[in-house]
């Protein structure tokens, strides 16, 4: 097949111009896709975050965009269809703070957190170009758990109990567990009794060991999370059943007891629960019951070592012996002489 000069010319440009066309929108499609240049983009640092009522949050976030366009604005929404930012929701007004710096790195601070606050957060990129404009997906989850709970947990019996006050006996060991409804980054806990912090038992995370409780151990206790000390758990009240302690006697009057006088011994003691079961002895004989033994008018028979045995339903203990010491009445006779 012969060409002409000019057939050629033609043909030879037609084909030019075909590639060029093709290269041209080939440029266009891979531009618009974000291929040439930087590309859109916003990567959170989580997509999830669980937090405390009454805390505060951090939602991080970086973004990129095509180097032809020019951020104009950026800020955070609960709306990815939309454009309202959220420190102008008059809901977030004052509790919203956004940070931002030259490397593309944004953040939200949020405080004061509020169940109502779960939402879906998603960061928004305004640029000089109308239409030009990204949402980042899926965003930032954003759950609030009320408050921390306390269960207890009793070696002997492996039982959790709910429902406050606790109860358990000197000698056996307990654990208290800080739990939360939803799970925390890496957590720190701290324990409190009575409203004041914990810094001679054990705590391993986020539990309280509590090993041979004894009664000094009763008292109410409550959680918080490193960083939002302010936020404490319900109060948990722990209860401690121990046998009679510190049983003793005493005696009135003080002093001198002579023969004929009146006499009260009174048996003291601390337990949980009360002492109810007071008997008293004199060397080792039982010689009554109740919390104060009288005698009405002593004797010098009388004299000799007195104890009291208290009992609970834990166990019994007996006071130090008192002394007591009878004095014989002294008469005076007068002699009458007759002359």
């Amino acid at each position: 097949m012969f060409y002409t000069v000019s057939t050629l010319r033609f043909t030879i440009n037609e084909k030019c111009y075909k590639s060029n066309v093709l290269l041209l929108l080939l440029l266009l499609l891979l531009y618009v896709s974000g291929a040439v240049g930087t590309k859109w983009s916003v990567k959170y640092n989580q997509q999830e975050i669980c937090a405390l009522n009454g805390s505060t949050v951090f939602m991080n976030a970086t973004f990129t965009h095509p180097e032809n366009l020019t951020v104009k604005e950026t800020f955070w929404t609960l709306n990815k269809h939309q454009k309202p930012n959220l420190s102008k929701d008059p809901v977030y007004s004052g509790r919203v703070e956004f940070f931002t710096d030259d490397q593309k790195h944004f953040s939200l601070k949020l405080s004061d957190v509020m169940k109502k606050d779960e939402h879906q957060f998603y960061f928004r990129i305004i640029t000089n170009v109308e239409k030009e404009r990204w949402v980042g997906e899926p965003g930032v989850q954003l759950r609030v758990t009320g408050e921390l709970i306390i269960p207890l947990s009793r070696y002997k019996t492996q039982l959790w109990f709910q429902k406050a006050p606790e109860e358990v006996t000197e000698g056996e060991t307990a654990d208290l567990t800080c739990k939360t409804t939803c799970s925390l980054t890496d957590p720190t806990f701290i324990w409190y009794k009575n409203g004041r912090p914990l810094t001679t038992k054990t705590i391993k995370n986020n539990e309280l060991h509590l090993q041979t409780v004894s009664s000094e151990d009763a008292g109410s206790y409550s959680c918080a999370v490193g960083g939002s000390q302010h936020l404490h758990s319900t109060a948990h009240s722990l209860t401690v059943k121990y046998p009679p302690k510190n049983v003793s006697v005493s005696i009135s009057p003080s002093g001198e007891i002579v023969e004929g006088s009146s006499v009260n011994l009174t048996c003291s003691s601390d337990g949980n629960p009360p002492v109810k079961i007071y008997t008293w002895f004199k060397g080792s004989t039982s010689v009554g019951e109740g919390k104060t033994y009288s005698i009405p008018k002593i004797r010098s028979e009388d004299s000799g070592e007195y104890t009291c045995q208290s009992g609970n339903d834990h166990g019994e203990r007996r006071s130090t012996a008192v002394q007591i010491n009878v004095l014989c009445q002294l008469l005076m006779i007068g002699l009458c002489c007759i002359r």
